[in-house]
């Protein structure tokens, strides 16, 4: 019994060791370890972030408080939150990053945040937006937004413009169930109704049995929210070609349907879809301006930025305050006390860290895809300032 004891305290040693803020040193760089997809169905997640870091890099200078900024990125290569939590612990014990960020799907987030309450490791969420994410760590920061977030808000301008009777379409996972409640229960709470719920396999959906379930019930509208990208394409393919425009079935959404990014490959499909959405690469202001001059001459490949872009730039703000503030020595409390309550003027738009959910505040737009010279864009028209995700209220 006594060599059992023995043993267990020196296994716990050696975790508390290994997950220790390593001792106070002389240190050149203040180094962030960025954990997404870069490969995989999931790659623009990554390389959108990615995007974003430079474009901010680019703007700022790659020195914080006398100290270079270091950026190692690791890919998940999709939503593997075995991978996402091995490539935290290098990063934290091997590496010994300041902090971990990025974070594209909410099983990458999930996996790493104990690993973040262990380390005592700053974790910027830079896209993920279940809900619970901020709960599981208290070094957890999200920069994105949440999904009840801008969800919610589409419930209330559904009822206000005629649409009563909905059909949802959801990603069967965390963001996407979040989604469907916060819109679902929103809507209904304003005498609406939902005749049709359909959660989709998260990867590689084949939307046309689901259409037609749709076009079935004639509802007034079909909710929508699929990660964006290829799903967000394959959806209003098939809207169109399956006859649910024609029938006078709208589509009102996140705004992760009418992807920033993918928007130009979209074509004619998308015109009219309204979403409510946090950024959109129209929005009008010097903050959005100077993003996107910075993001396309960072990113001459990169094609339009997205809202994980925008998240991501945002991040990098934050960490260079964190970094600034503390004098470039980084201490996980420290850091988390200078990131609650944060304010920055971002290119979407103000937005704040809630101190005590820790999660993003932040105006929530409604949105139509009109045609602007000739190329389709999100143009806002009307607004929700100032919402908190509705989940943690």
């Amino acid at each position: 019994m006594q060599s059992k004891t023995i043993a267990a305290l020196a296994a716990a040693t050696a975790f508390a060791t290994t997950f220790a803020p390593p001792a106070a040193w002389a240190q050149d760089t203040i180094k962030v370890g960025v954990i997404a997809s870069f490969s995989g169905p999931f790659a623009d997640y990554g390389k959108q972030m990615q995007g974003g870091i430079k474009a901010w890099m680019a703007q700022n200078g790659d020195s914080v408080a006398g100290k270079k900024i270091q950026i190692i990125y690791k890919d998940t290569t999709g939503p593997s939150p075995e991978i996402a939590k091995r490539l935290a612990q290098e990063l934290v014990v091997r590496d010994k990053v300041d902090f971990l960020a990025g974070f594209g799907l909410t099983p990458e987030a999930l996996a790493v945040a104990p690993i973040a309450q262990q380390a005592k490791k700053p974790m910027i969420i830079m896209n993920a937006a279940t809900s619970i994410i901020t709960t599981k760590s208290d070094y957890i920061a999200r920069f994105s937004m949440t999904l009840p977030q801008i969800s919610a808000p589409m419930g209330d301008w559904a009822l206000k413009n005629k649409i009563k009777n909905v059909a949802t379409v959801v990603a069967d996972y965390g963001p996407g169930i979040d989604a469907e409640k916060a819109f679902s229960d929103r809507l209904v709470k304003n005498g609406g109704k939902v005749v049709e719920a359909i959660r989709v396999p998260l990867r590689n959906p084949e939307f046309a049995p689901f259409i037609q379930r749709i076009k079935d019930a004639k509802p007034d509208a079909v909710f929508v929210f699929v990660p964006a990208g290829e799903q967000s394409i394959a959806f209003m393919k098939g809207y169109r070609e399956r006859g649910l425009a024609a029938a006078g079935i709208k589509v009102i959404a996140t705004g992760d349907l009418t992807d920033d990014h993918v928007l130009p490959a979209m074509g004619d499909n998308t015109l009219g879809v309204i979403t409510t959405f946090h950024y959109s690469a129209a929005h009008k202001s010097p903050e959005n301006d100077a993003f996107l001059k910075s993001f396309a001459a960072t990113n001459p490949q990169g094609g339009r930025p997205n809202f994980m872009a925008v998240a991501a730039y945002d991040g990098m703000n934050a960490i260079y305050q964190v970094s600034n503030k503390l004098g470039g020595k980084i201490d996980g409390t420290k850091a988390m006390a200078v990131l609650k309550g944060m304010k920055i003027n971002s290119p979407r738009g103000p937005i704040s860290i809630d101190p005590t959910t820790r999660d993003v505040v932040q105006t929530v737009y409604v949105r139509k895809v009109e045609k602007v010279n000739g190329e389709s864009y999100n143009i806002e028209f009307d607004q929700f300032p100032n919402m908190k995700d509705p989940g943690r209220q």
